[in-house]
């Protein structure tokens, strides 16, 4: 397992009974995770001590529990990077943590390439850490994400991170469709990343289930890769699609068409009362 544990201003300090303590700078946060199936002892004082809760409804979705007060919006830092962050709906504070060990991964590809130009494109792109992680190495990078407030939020990352005046183009659009323009322009990408959901909506209904979209979405990605590529970067939260099932997909894909080779290993936050790892979904990583 990849375990990302080089965090200051972020700690998982424990996790039981399907929810995960955490500390973002100084808030505690309580936070269910369906991974969390142990019920080992709650022992630690700030269980009962948390800034914030979100709690599940029996009738679908849930709501943040306040018992402190709770900034609007903050940041934290990872190393030189730093993120915009808040209590939002559906129990997410903007940033997936365990993340950074993907950041890390393409900041050090793109710093030991030797090359004068990277082009990177980030699909899924979220609030934009990996794009925030790339334009700090100097890349250009094109992020794609259907939702605009998602987009505007990558924004005030790079702004808060330094790199707002890096080659950077903000795109709100589907991903597939944008790909498939991008393959009819002719415009190709060294490093693609590719953080995509479960399930989603692009920004005209078009609707993205993962287990039957993916394959055919690696193909077509497959196509916008340069000349000379350096990595494919596949994410994934999904319970049902391993790490061994992504890596085949690559291998099906790119490794038969560009060769090279596929890695794919769980992802994981380290647990400060109990020393353990929480796995937190998985990665392949296919390189020339």
């Amino acid at each position: 397992m990849r375990v990302a544990d080089e965090w200051k201003d972020y700690e998982l300090i424990d996790c039981s009974g399907g929810e995960k303590l955490e500390r973002w700078t100084r808030e505690i946060l309580i936070r269910p995770d369906p991974q969390v199936i142990w019920k080992s002892e709650k022992s630690n004082r700030l269980w009962a001590q948390p800034s914030a809760k979100y709690v599940r409804s029996r009738t679908g979705g849930g709501k943040w529990h306040a018992f402190k007060r709770v900034p609007p919006a903050w940041q934290v830092r990872y190393k030189d990077l730093t993120f915009n962050i808040k209590t939002m709906g559906f129990k997410h504070t903007g940033l997936f943590p365990e993340q950074a060990v993907n950041w890390d991964f393409v900041r050090e590809l793109i710093r030991s390439s030797g090359r004068e130009e990277v082009k990177v494109l980030n699909l899924f792109a979220y609030t934009g850490a990996a794009t925030v992680a790339c334009l700090k190495e100097g890349a250009s990078v094109v992020h794609v994400d259907a939702s605009k407030g998602m987009t505007l939020w990558a924004k005030e990352n790079a702004e808060a991170s330094g790199v707002a005046d890096g080659e950077v183009r903000w795109i709100v659009d589907d991903c597939m469709k944008f790909v498939q323009r991008e393959i009819r322009r002719g415009n190709k990408y060294d490093i693609v990343i590719l953080d995509p959901p479960s399930y989603g909506r692009g920004p005209k209904g078009e609707i993205w289930h993962l287990e039957d979209s993916l394959y055919d979405f690696m193909q077509t990605v497959e196509k916008v890769l340069s000349d000379e590529p350096m990595a494919v970067v596949l994410n994934s939260y999904t319970t049902g699609l391993s790490a061994s099932v992504m890596k085949y997909i690559l291998d099906d894909i790119v490794v038969k068409n560009r060769g090279g080779k596929t890695s794919a290993d769980e992802i994981g936050l380290p647990v400060t009362e109990s020393g353990g790892v929480l796995p937190c979904g998985a990665t392949a990583i296919w390189m020339k």
